[in-house]
């Protein structure tokens, strides 16, 4: 065999290409991930797993449905003209409090 010649590099190359399909054919038969050439992982692919996937991401998305239809509920409220006046009573309640004398605590003695 001459070791500077186009056969060397072509052997190389085949046992290399043998070497990782075997590598791949022993990884997916006992279930591990198998390596793609750009060193990522294909996972095995499990029907049940997927199944239970998609059921959850029905849930999730059933979830989050509500979640925006009470969003919009609450901006509704926070938004109306009504809620609005309330606060504004709510925080005038406590200036009222303070302006009228009867509100106003007796003076306490301090010890000395």
């Amino acid at each position: 065999m001459n070791w500077g010649g186009p056969e060397f590099v072509l052997v190389i190359i085949a046992l290399s290409t043998g070497g990782w399909l075997l590598n791949n054919w022993i990884r997916a038969r006992h279930g591990y991930a198998l390596e793609d050439e750009w060193f990522g992982k294909t996972e095995r692919s499990d029907p049940e797993a997927a199944h239970e996937a998609q059921v959850l991401n029905a849930k999730l998305l059933e979830r989050v449905t509500k979640l925006e239809q009470r969003t919009a509920a609450l901006e509704t409220i926070v938004t109306d003209s009504g809620y609005n006046v309330a606060r504004q009573i709510e925080a005038l309640s406590p200036l009222e409090a303070t302006r009228s004398p009867s509100a106003t605590p007796p003076p306490t003695a301090h010890a000395r």
